[in-house]
């Protein structure tokens, strides 16, 4: 009879759980051993906000299958035939002799465990800033299921009144709605000039705005030098500006790295990010031991870099591909990322997938186009609700390489049909035609993704000469003066408009006031309206009219992420 074959995992969060379980699917006689450090199993981490904040009361469904099951050591040996340990942490890993050694955390007892193919889950660690002060009580981080338990406790017991966030990335801007809905006065501060560097300055800005509205203060540009405490416990924050923030919790949100110890102890290959190095089959540099999830590098499959992608659900995909490979030998590979993400943000969502302009300026990509759509998710009559996206694609190909969108409106949508465009390798010209399902309920008869490739498409034959916002206001700090053009209605005027010297002319009635525009017909004349679809075809109607030099501001007044005068 052939030997069973043992497969250890370490690590039970998201990725080992999901390797340990495909290799039972593909091995049903194999012995295959979790080893978790923590006491709890297959974590939803990425629920842990939702869990502070309220969104559900019952800790028991961060830990749930979908029929309500806990996943925990009974369930893991009874349903899948998985021995699962829990509180037992693996101090090293014999390599030559294929063991590894592991302590219960409860009772002490060291044991090796013998192993034919290994697979790392070690996830990361997060980043704490090396300042005076990060040890004081009412420091934390929500990393763990026990960071969980002390932010839920904190917000059941509701004597906390003033909180700070250090960082402004997914976790701290979830963390913040987080604390804000519990009735806390919170204040997220960020280093470096904006809020989610994963989209472009206008848009996170536009973010900012609206975590503003909700009375949450953001603190940009600066970072702390010292956290303030009085006999061991945090009482504020001192800021690189040297002001200092009253508070009795600080949630430090800085982003993690990748927890290799083990790892690197042993002697496997570490990459120059610093996570695991792996191949397409997840396998390390030692052919017996694969890698997953946080604690790996994986490859940019837009740029063909390696890049550290902590996120779920690439964790869980890794995990599938390990655990089918350890079993069954290598045969299923993981292509890489386009590093797709999302997040809730009070009542907007934000999203990218591949490059955002800034990203690809950083790596060389320096002959791009881009284009900023504004317009709802489906018709007014069904309610509506802005998105705002911001589409990046190669000039000369029109091959899409990334696309951000934020608002109130089904930006998940967006970014799913944006993400599968990318990884299919489509252009432009390859989406405005896009067949895709339409009804009132769900969107616009033209969809806005559709849109967005329309607008694109219109800038690339130069039918469109498109200007960004940032772009104006960079005009108008120079005093450079172009004639600006509102061509909305005057009620819409009276109820919203930017203040930065524009005429109103509806579109209605530019026809018949043409002689209202400058005389220069080489003047630069910039149309909008409120999301510069009317300012389009203004622009449209003054190019005929002999007017030479007029461009559309992308997204109009719901892209403007300045003040307004009203």
């Amino acid at each position: 009879m052939e030997q069973k074959k043992r497969i250890i995992v370490i690590g039970g969060s998201a990725a080992g759980p999901k390797a340990a379980a495909k290799a039972r699917r593909l091995d049903y006689h194999a012995d295959i051993v979790i080893l978790q450090k923590d006491p709890d199993l297959s974590m939803a981490s990425c629920g842990y906000p939702y869990y502070v904040g309220g969104y559900f009361d019952d800790r028991n469904m961060l830990l749930c299958t979908g029929t309500g099951v806990t996943r925990n050591p009974l369930f893991y040996l009874n349903a899948k035939g998985i021995e699962a340990r829990t509180n037992t942490e693996v101090t090293a890993i014999e390599r030559k002799a294929r063991i590894v050694a592991c302590t219960n955390l409860l009772t002490g007892e060291t044991e090796t465990l013998g192993y034919d193919k290994l697979i790392i889950a070690t996830g990361a660690i997060p980043r704490i800033p090396p300042v005076p002060g990060a040890d004081l009580d009412g420091v934390t981080t929500l990393q763990s299921m026990k960071d969980a338990d002390f932010l839920r406790k904190v917000r059941d017991e509701g004597k906390i009144k003033k909180a700070v966030v250090i960082g402004g990335g997914l976790i701290g801007i979830e963390t913040c709605e987080a604390l804000q809905l519990a009735g806390i006065d919170i204040t997220v501060i960020e280093l470096l000039p904006q809020l989610l560097t994963f989209l472009d300055w206008e848009l996170a800005k536009l973010v900012e705005n609206h975590v503003k509205g909700k009375s949450a203060n953001i603190i940009t540009d600066n970072g702390i030098i010292e956290f303030l405490g009085n006999e061991g416990t945090l009482t504020g924050v001192k800021l690189q500006n040297g002001a200092e923030l009253d508070c009795e919790l600080a949630v430090v949100a800085i982003g993690v790295t990748p927890n290799v110890r083990l790892a690197k102890e042993t002697g496997i290959k570490i990459g120059e990010l610093g996570g695991i190095e792996v191949n397409e089959y997840m396998q390390t540099s030692d052919e017996n031991i694969y890698a997953v999830g946080d604690c790996v590098e994986s490859l940019n499959r837009i740029t063909g870099r390696k890049v550290l992608a902590p996120y779920g659900d690439l964790a869980n995909l890794q995990g599938r591909v390990a655990g089918e490979n350890a079993a069954a030998g290598n045969s299923v590979t993981f292509p890489g990322t386009i590093q797709t993400g999302i997040c809730k943000v009070f009542d907007y969502a934000a999203g990218s997938t591949g490059l955002s302009e800034t990203m690809a300026h950083r790596l060389g990509y320096n002959d791009i186009i881009t284009v900023v759509n504004a317009s709802p998710d489906k018709p007014g009559f069904m309610e509506g609700l802005l998105l705002v996206t911001k589409l990046v694609a190669d000039r000369k190909t029109g091959k899409v390489l990334g696309a951000q969108c934020v608002g109130p409106g089904n930006v998940s949508k967006q970014i799913a049909q944006w993400a599968m465009a990318i990884q299919g390798g489509l252009c432009v010209e390859d989406i405005v035609n896009s067949d895709l399902p339409y009804a009132p309920p769900f969107s616009l008869a033209i969809d806005h993704f559709i849109a967005t490739a329309h607008i694109m498409q219109n800038k690339m034959k130069g039918r469109m000469k498109g200007i960004s916002t940032v772009q104006v206001k960079k005009k108008l700090e120079n005093h450079e003066t172009p004639f600006l053009l509102d061509v909305r209605g005057p009620d819409e005027y009276e109820a919203t408009r930017l203040g930065i010297g524009e005429a109103l002319i509806p579109l209605g009635a530019l026809r018949k006031r043409l002689h209202e525009l400058p005389e220069d017909k080489e003047r630069e004349i910039i149309c909008f309206c409120k999301i510069s679809l009317r300012g389009y075809e203004a622009a449209l109607v003054l190019e005929a009219n002999g007017w030479k030099n007029v461009k559309v501001m992308e997204g109009g007044i719901m892209a403007w992420p300045y003040t307004r005068e009203k």
